[in-house]
């Protein structure tokens, strides 16, 4: 069967099946190196790689690209109103022209520090320093690939995009370890099918691109999109700043290390909350479709729910048996951890900030992300010294987000005159967050106790 004929894919679905097989590979490639001759060392000279690249690259890549979505074709620059599906879009190719700048300012900044910088214990020697700057300057732009298929509403492109690198990517990193290369030759593969995906993104340039430089848009996207970075990096950073918080209070690295494979949010409900939220950033730009766009993500959150809510219940059932044999018994206290993350997926299912973003108020976003922060640190403090230990960090972190939900829920129904109940399915919503919250008390009491 031809991927084109997949009636079943639009472009949530596509965005979300691409976002599975992207975690799926990295997933299978984890576990592929834990059972081959690589030692502890060299994984994580490999794991250090894909974090300080994402670390460095995560922030402005999405805001730029979240920016961009509810600006297509709506915009002052262009004054292009309504679809046009014949025209090429300079959008997009400004948007990329933005993308590759700050890869090269990044690049550029790397290459001037990379001598004096201190990652964890390789200071002024991080693991294969010079390539993790080439990959950094590559890989951010084809970033865009998906995107703009989803702005041409080609979903199964998206999808046919995602089996051919992926599958490719997958064995261009294990097979030379499974051929008992070292691991330096994973990540030449790594870069190798980075290549591939600019020689793709080239393409799509041409094809779906009018090739025409506006400071006046890219000044016009930043605006937008200035909140939007600050936003993920405030966001993205709360993981760092739950660490830091343990480490400096307990200075026990067993204690550090039980928060940490505790402190993991089950990665389908994140994937599939971010793929539904920005593939419906577009939908929201356009007042004419507003009604529409609101049933819409109504409709799919409530799919969301219906298979994720389920999922998590049973997985938190099980999260004291499982995490002693996944890992090893010492960690069994992470598990409890574990399971207070797993309440993020009661915020995760609910979209203010797509509606908030789409209608381009990305200063409110902002304002949210700002609030979470400084309640974070002193909440979680106060945890701690109430007795909760390094599972009142994790208990902080979801009243948190719940908090920032709340504040973007209270802004499009006040200032947007959008009720809850336009675009939240708030009665299947209620019960499975009251039922779920109902069997983490259990468990956490000791009431269920399957081990």
């Amino acid at each position: 069967m031809k991927v084109r004929r997949l009636r079943f894919i639009d472009n949530i679905s596509g965005l979300q099946i691409f976002q599975l097989l992207k975690f799926t590979v990295f997933l299978i490639v984890s576990i592929v190196f834990t059972k081959s001759h690589l030692t502890r060392a060299e994984i994580g000279s490999w794991e250090m790689f894909l974090f300080i690249s994402g670390l460095i690259t995560f922030f402005w890549v999405t805001g730029i690209i979240q920016s961009l979505l509810p600006l297509y074709h709506r915009n002052k620059t262009f004054r292009r109103f309504g679809e046009t599906k014949k025209r090429k879009s300079p959008e997009i190719f400004n948007a990329f022209l933005l993308i590759c700048f700050f890869s090269l300012l990044f690049f550029a900044l790397g290459h001037s520090i990379k001598n004096s910088v201190s990652v964890f214990r390789f200071s002024g020697n991080v693991p294969y320093i010079n390539l993790l700057l080439l990959y950094i300057m590559l890989s951010s732009p084809v970033c865009l690939i998906e995107y703009i298929y989803l702005l041409n509403n080609r979903a199964y492109r998206i999808l046919q995009y995602a089996l051919y690198t992926f599958s490719a990517q997958l064995a261009l990193i294990i097979l030379p370890v499974l051929l008992g290369k070292d691991i330096i030759w994973s990540i030449y593969g790594l870069l190798a099918i980075t290549f591939v995906r600019w020689v793709w993104l080239i393409i799509l340039l041409r094809r779906y691109t009018e090739i025409r430089v506006s400071w006046e848009f890219m000044k016009e996207d930043l605006y937008l999109g200035m909140p939007l970075i600050i936003t993920t990096l405030i966001s993205g950073s709360a993981q760092y700043v739950d660490g830091i918080i343990v480490s400096s209070v307990y200075q026990d690295p067993a204690i550090f290390a039980w928060f940490r494979y505790g402190a993991k949010e089950f990665p389908l409900v994140l994937l599939l909350a971010n793929g539904l939220s920005n593939a419906m950033l577009p939908e929201f730009s356009t007042r004419s479709m507003m009604k529409e766009s609101l049933a819409k993500i109504k409709l799919k959150s409530k799919k969301l729910m219906h298979l994720l809510f389920p999922m998590i219940m049973v997985i938190m059932l099980f999260a004291r048996w499982f995490y002693p044999r996944l890992f090893n018994p010492e960690f069994h206290k992470s598990a409890g951890i574990f399971m207070v993350y797993s309440l993020l997926i009661i915020p995760r299912l609910v979209f203010p900030q797509t509606i908030v973003v789409g209608r381009k108020k990305t200063n409110v976003t902002l304002i949210a992300a700002l609030i979470e922060i400084a309640i974070n640190v002193p909440l979680s403090l106060l945890m701690i010294k109430w007795g909760y230990g390094i599972v009142g960090v994790a208990l902080s972190t979801f009243i948190v987000y719940c908090i920032g939900k709340m504040i973007l829920v209270g802004y499009v129904w006040v200032k947007m005159k959008i009720k809850p109940t336009e675009y939240i399915p708030l009665k299947i919503f209620t019960i499975y967050s009251i039922l779920l919250t109902i069997i983490f008390i259990l468990v956490d009491k000791g009431i269920i106790n399957i081990r």
